[in-house]
């Protein structure tokens, strides 16, 4: 048996309740393309090729799970593993060869779960949804309201991009190694016509804000607006960054393009 690797933050799903309801969310339909990030020691894996899709894709960076789903489910040629780190895996290409858009699916490291979250978005045309598995504290942050205490700059750098459902919550005992912290599944259903266009300030905005997160927009984004132009967007200027709608943070960064014309905004 394959054992956990603590650099890759390994921890294998291995609940058969657990794992059937992850499936019975995800639905497989005839036709689909999944990409699963992670299989590991192919659980999962098993159970969505038990049912009908036109293909899954495995993408597994640790070389020895590598070899024995190669060795497992290779005669199964809906099947096609990938041995690279997901990082690199480019979702738009493969979206091309199969013919339609994929559906994500994984256990995402806790450690790079948010860096793996924003690379997959970069090819959200290619994606149709994501049911992924993430520390339950982030998770909650990426589906929490305004004002909230989880809501917060991935919320809504995330908004514009996908719907976010957090589905349930997975113990520790579901996995060998137990991790420490307990874990949510959550459905990411990218957005075809998204509620809003960012500004290309929209992202470093936030970011500035909520750098800022106890102090109100007057004094957490000088340099970037003034109150006066904070107030021209409908926003109190004393308002703190976790209240407002990501369209409303949409509206500064307008704002800021407007009045800036090429100024950079103090410690950017």
């Amino acid at each position: 048996m394959a054992h956990a690797r603590k650099r890759l933050g390994q921890h294998f799903l291995h609940d058969p309740a657990v794992i059937a309801r992850i499936v019975r969310t995800i639905d497989p339909r005839a036709g689909d393309h999944l990409v699963e990030v992670g299989p590991g020691r192919g659980a999962l894996t098993r159970r969505l090729l038990a049912g009908e899709l036109a293909t899954l894709d495995a993408v597994e960076i640790d070389r020895g799970l590598a070899a024995r789903l190669r060795e497992d489910l290779a005669r199964d040629p809906r099947f096609q593993l990938h041995e690279m780190d997901a990082l690199e895996l480019d979702l738009t290409a493969l979206a091309a060869r199969r013919g339609g858009l994929l559906r994500l699916v994984g256990n995402l490291p806790y450690n790079i779960s948010t860096p793996l979250l924003f690379h997959f978005l970069e090819c959200s045309a290619a994606i149709e949804n994501m049911h992924i598995m993430l520390q339950r504290e982030v998770a909650a942050r990426i589906a929490a309201q305004p004002g909230t205490g989880d809501y917060g700059r991935l919320t809504v750098m995330l908004a514009p991009r996908v719907h976010a459902e957090r589905l349930f919550d997975v113990g520790p005992g579901a996995f060998q190694p137990p991790p420490k912290v307990w874990s949510s599944v959550i459905r990411l259903t990218v957005l075809r016509e998204p509620p809003f266009a960012p500004s290309p300030a929209y992202g470093p905005l936030v970011a500035a804000a909520f750098s800022h997160r106890r102090k109100t927009l007057r004094n957490g984004l000088k340099g970037w607006l003034d109150s006066r132009e904070i107030e021209s967007c409908g926003v109190d200027p004393a308002a703190r960054p976790e209240t407002l709608s990501a369209r409303a943070f949409n509206d500064l960064a307008r704002a800021f393009e407007r009045a800036s014309h090429g100024r950079e905004p103090a410690g950017r």
